[in-house]
């Protein structure tokens, strides 16, 4: 469990002597702001307090993001992108599992909820649904469709069958879930869509 980000506890980055690479200024922001939405969602999310933290000016914020969705989208990418890095092992079914399984936890967290937060309005404002696909959905998609095509040049997958669909069966059952609650994302339902998909539903002749 972590532990709520504040100014404190992150502490405002001192300004040394001489200007700091622009790949460094942008890593500091994007693990601040990945601290405080996973710690905290973005209800408390401002550009004022990254800057403060992270030890930058609004004025270079704003120049890399245009606005506090986009933001919030980048940092939680970072944050979670190594945790919900695929496996490459010789058994993609495991890989699945141990991947959707770690996207479900990520996606109990306020971060999680801030990502469903941040779909919901990006229904509305056109800059951050292209920030969206920018940032988060076009990256996770590649990486689950690379995870796949590996499996079907491994034979794990029949030749022919289109993984961008499989993708789709996959996350967006558990999006579907998690955007319209009527059904709680589980370990089983997750290892259910896993199964369901290599073995088939037909009846076995």
């Amino acid at each position: 469990m972590t532990t709520p980000t504040t100014d404190a506890d992150a502490g405002t980055r001192p300004r040394g002597r001489g200007r700091r690479r622009a790949d460094e200024v942008r890593a500091d922001v994007l693990a601040a702001v990945g601290r405080l939405v996973l710690d905290e969602g973005i209800a408390g999310l401002t550009f004022e307090r990254v800057a403060r933290i992270a030890g930058v000016s609004k004025t270079t914020l704003y120049k890399w993001w245009p606005s506090r969705g986009a933001l919030a989208l980048d940092g939680y990418f970072h944050a979670v992108e190594r945790t919900l890095a695929f496996d490459a092992t010789v058994d993609v079914r495991a890989d699945l599992r141990h991947q959707l399984h770690s996207f479900a936890e990520v996606m109990a967290t306020p971060g999680g909820r801030a990502l469903l937060q941040l779909i919901g309005e990006s229904q509305l404002d056109e800059n951050l649904a292209v920030a969206y696909r920018a940032l988060y959905s076009s990256g996770r998609r590649l990486l689950a469709h690379d995870r796949l095509t590996l499996a079907q040049q491994n034979g794990e997958i029949r030749a022919g069958v289109d993984v961008h669909v499989l993708v789709d069966q996959l996350w967006g059952a558990v999006y579907h879930r998690l955007l319209i609650p009527d059904e709680p994302v589980t370990p089983e339902f997750l290892d259910a869509l896993v199964d369901n998909l290599f073995d088939g539903i037909a009846p076995k002749k």
